[in-house]
């Protein structure tokens, strides 16, 4: 855990830039280091040290900074960098996080060997965007104000641009975020070390990973045997195709390998695979929330017939079961609103407000028949209000062992029900495929978690 700790965890840190160099093709730039800048003294709540090589804001030598930084954040041109790598080393910083990109082979050389010379931890180069850690505020990306709430889903990204993409998805939906690592080249802190710190890390629930590459795939297949224990992993993998495995590359100096054998790899690890952004982050939200699934058995609990019966659809092709209700389940709702038939999936009719969702929802649940429900709820064509979604959380709290997903199907219902359930314990999906997807997710985690 302590090989990369400093990098997520310094007391201090000294922000290494220029306000003069722009390079013609590259992200060093004054705009780039004033906000990372201004994040840091934002967001951060140890000393931040300014290093203008330039000379021009804050400190224009190591020397001349009051303490030692723990960790340095370098936005330069790849020789400058290398020089101000070196010259850290030799006070005694204890990491680097290199965000500038376009190293060669000699660059590359001249880091590992000041690694290799003053045991420094680099995270890098070309990451980007560096590290977010919402526990202390540690924030060196440089779109300003841009700061996901504290939660508890950790994600490792070697693109820059996927892990902005999972960024301002966090931010805009308001997911809770531990920690962010762009890392680049990973010519040293590469994902094994990561995992082991997030693994150990008591406010990461979840782990999602977005990989070009890897070096050692029996060390990653090890360490994520271990973690799988107790937090789960998602795994989304670019360069699956020989022409996509190119670009990767040349994109971050990563070899892809063939998809076979990351996909084997994967399975032997446990991890949970997904194929692309959006299922990451679905899946990550479910798994933040709601236990693992213990069996097969979903029910389907709605106020509008033809989506339920598409997310009927979607549990087949999932290779998920519609659970059978027992009489005694049934009896009780139809009893209980005569025109309901409590087959399932079951439709309450469009006029089901929360005292008929909050009786129904109880009795699924409490069925021992059913091991994960999906609720669907629309506000078009219905008299469901809003408000009416508060009862869902509370049933389901009841049930702590069994996942509980809601699908405000659309797009202005979505974000009107999401406004009353986001910041609670229930996931949700503007489709119910993509509920459907989740709870498969979350059965596959209790797959895992029965294994060991």
């Amino acid at each position: 855990m302590d090989e990369v700790k400093v990098i997520f965890e310094p007391q201090k840190v000294v922000l290494i830039g220029s306000s003069k160099i722009r390079e013609k093709v590259g992200m060093t730039s004054p705009r780039l280091f004033k906000s990372v800048i201004y994040n840091m003294k934002k967001f951060f709540h140890g000393k931040t040290y300014v290093l203008d090589v330039d000379g021009k804001a804050g400190y224009d030598k190591l020397s001349k900074l009051p303490k030692i930084p723990e960790l340095a954040v370098i936005m330069l041109p790849p020789k400058h960098s290398v020089e101000q790598a070196e010259k850290c080393a030799k006070i005694s910083v204890k990491a680097l996080v290199m965000i500038t990109g376009g190293y060669g082979d000699e660059r590359r050389q001249q880091l590992l060997k000041i690694k290799e010379e003053y045991d420094i931890k680099i995270l890098g180069p070309n990451t980007i965007m560096g590290v977010i850690n919402t526990a202390n505020g540690l924030n060196t990306t440089f779109e300003r104000n841009v700061m996901p709430k504290k939660g508890n889903i950790a994600v490792i990204s070697q693109s820059g641009g996927v892990g902005a993409c999972l960024l301002d998805w966090a931010c805009f939906y308001d997911v809770g975020i531990s920690k962010f690592a762009f890392v680049g080249d990973k010519i040293d802190v590469d994902d094994v070390a990561l995992l082991r710190y997030y693994g150990n890390d008591r406010n990461t629930r979840v782990i999602c990973l977005y990989m070009e590459g890897i070096k050692n795939g029996r060390k990653f297949v090890e360490e994520a045997r271990k973690i799988v224990k107790k937090k789960p992993i998602l795994a989304l993998k670019g360069g699956i195709t020989q022409e996509s495995a190119k670009r990767a590359r040349s994109h971050t100096a990563s070899i892809a390998g063939s998809d076979e054998i990351f996909d084997a790899a994967f399975k032997k690890a446990r991890i949970i695979r997904v194929i692309d952004i959006e299922e990451l982050m679905n899946a990550a939200v479910a798994l933040s929330k709601q236990p693992p699934m213990r069996g097969d058995n979903i029910a389907i609990v709605s106020n509008v017939g033809g989506p339920a019966i598409l997310a009927a659809d979607a549990v087949a092709r999932n290779n998920l079961n519609l659970a059978s209700l027992s009489e005694k389940t049934k009896r009780k709702i139809e009893s209980s609103y005569p025109g309901v038939n409590a087959t399932n999936p079951i439709d309450m009719i469009a006029d089901a407000r929360a005292e008929r969702y909050s009786k129904v929802l109880q009795l699924v649940l409490a069925d021992k028949n059913v091991d994960g429900v999906l609720i669907i709820n629309m506000l078009k064509s219905c008299f469901f209000e809003p408000e009416d979604a508060e009862v869902i959380p509370k049933i389901a709290a009841k049930y702590p062992e069994k996942p509980v997903v809601d699908v405000p199907a659309g797009g202005e219902d979505f974000a009107l029900v999401y406004n009353v359930l986001g910041n609670t314990n229930i996931p949700l999906y503007d489709l119910p495929g993509k509920a459907v997807k989740a709870l498969k997710v979350l059965r596959a985690y209790g797959k895992i978690i029965e294994k060991h």
